[in-house]
């Protein structure tokens, strides 16, 4: 790869585990054994580094919704070559704005009010962050945690999703909620 392209690899990497995150949300139930959101990250990733030259952004705001984008269309290309989606446009852009929104989501769950440049390149910094904390934790409990507050489920559709009590649901979003917190500390 070119001197000129460089300096964004890392930029582009360190969102991985975000696009990850978002990846995982969007890949349906039905889909899940057929195909890995961790494919399809990587595919997004490596037509990120191909294509950085076109990259005409200024921020990191605009390099995560360029890789929203790509992220979009690599999950419908996906699902098409399933044989899922064909042709089918309508779910194409449902997909690119799910996508959207769960981003959406990630970031209010971080404080949206944070409203400047420097602080909405933070934010999007910390949803980074988030992401590659989220990655660490317990399968329960990031499932718990992604559909409560990344989907917006109630807690009696996170009790059917992963089949649990709704005690057990609360247990499973007050620890993750406590390490999440931690992990956080810990990458700052």
């Amino acid at each position: 790869m070119s001197s000129e392209s460089e300096p964004f690899r890392p930029q582009v990497e360190r969102y991985r585990e975000y696009l990850l995150l978002l990846a995982r949300l969007h890949v349906g139930e039905q889909l899940r054994g057929k195909l890995d959101a961790s494919d399809v990250v990587q595919q997004t990733l490596l037509d990120a580094h191909r294509q950085l030259r076109q990259f005409r952004g200024k921020s990191d705001e605009e390099l995560a919704a360029w890789l929203r984008q790509m992220l979009a269309c690599n999950a419908a290309d996906a699902v098409r070559a399933l044989g899922r989606a064909k042709r089918d446009v309508s779910r194409e852009r449902s997909l690119d704005q799910a996508i959207e929104e769960s981003s959406s989501r990630i970031e209010q769950w971080l404080a949206a009010e944070q409203s400047s440049p420097s602080q909405q390149m933070q934010r999007h910094e910390r949803a980074a962050q988030l992401a590659e904390a989220l990655a660490k934790l317990p399968e329960p409990q990031r499932e718990a945690l992604v559909l409560r507050h990344c989907q917006g489920c109630s807690l009696d559709e996170i009790c059917q999703r992963l089949d649990r009590s709704p005690s057990a649901v609360a247990s499973l979003l007050k620890r993750g909620t406590r390490r999440l917190r931690e992990l956080l500390h810990e990458l700052e």
